[in-house]
């Protein structure tokens, strides 16, 4: 049976699922989506897709979207190696910070990495060619986000509760893996996979002092970095010359970033 993955090389969501797959050793085919120039709003992909975003996964004819739902697809269809917990609390803790990820990191990524990565194609358009392709999104809260982050860059205020949802992701995390190896318990597991592309982001626009100032996630990222699979999904995409040029993109970003953590104060809200 061959497995068809729609994706983009720097989206946290098709590399969750891209590092599944290597974990999995499954074979797939890789269909790259052009998110710059907003293909994944196609009528054909949306067929696929309908709310417009990457990855999705088809198998056997059947589309699945959702990154998380592909995940646990995946391990469901091809469940060696088990990358889910068998104590059913530690499934608990796997699926809460999944949760987390898909509904508050998630976005939280996207108002940093999106005005980095996709604004200078979008401002080169005329206003009547921005505002078609803007009102193509399917849901309204993306929508709008990349709407207000199109027009204000890094002072639309999505940015800031970008930041404070990292700064306590991180702090959070922090606190977990002093006691343990893993996110969900002392065994590698889809939140892992999950949460790993969230700290290619800062690793790759040059913010690693922001996770490194805390030891264990900084060890956690350093052993997730290591493994074949994020090798193999993410790590591989990135050549010199890419990092040099999403570091020098990043390099006034982290500026903006840190006056917003030193202004608000420890993570604790």
């Amino acid at each position: 049976m061959s497995i068809q993955l729609y994706t983009h090389p720097m989206s946290p969501c098709s590399q969750k699922v891209r590092i599944v797959l290597a974990e999995k050793n499954i074979s797939w085919e890789k269909i790259d989506i052009d998110l710059t120039s907003k293909a994944n709003l196609t009528p054909e992909y949306l067929k696929l897709n309908p709310t417009g975003v990457v990855p999705t996964l088809v198998e056997d004819g059947n589309s699945i979207i959702e990154s998380s739902i592909i995940s646990e697809y995946l391990e469901d269809r091809y469940p060696q190696p088990r990358l889910r917990p068998t104590d059913p609390y530690q499934v608990t803790q796997m699926r809460l910070w999944m949760k987390h990820i898909d509904n508050k990191l998630h976005p939280s990524c996207g108002a940093l990495q999106w005005p980095l990565l996709m604004m200078d194609k979008l401002k080169a358009l005329s206003n009547a060619e921005r505002d078609e392709l803007m009102a193509k999104i399917p849901e309204k809260p993306r929508r709008d986000r990349q709407i207000r982050l199109l027009k204000h860059g890094y002072d639309a205020p999505d940015v800031v509760d970008g930041v404070a949802v990292y700064e306590k992701t991180i702090s959070d995390l922090n606190d977990i893996l002093e006691h343990q190896a893993w996110i969900a318990g002392n065994e590698f597991s889809l939140a892992d996979a999950a949460m790993a592309p969230y700290f290619q982001t800062p690793y790759q626009f040059g913010w690693s002092e922001w996770y490194e100032s805390r030891p264990h996630v900084a060890d956690w990222y350093a052993r997730c970095r290591a493994r074949d699979s994020y090798i193999a999904a993410v790590a591989d995409d990135f050549s010199e010359e890419k990092i040099a040029d999403l570091r020098e993109r990043g390099a006034p970003a982290w500026s903006r970033i840190q006056t917003i953590i030193n202004s608000s104060g420890p993570a604790n809200s």
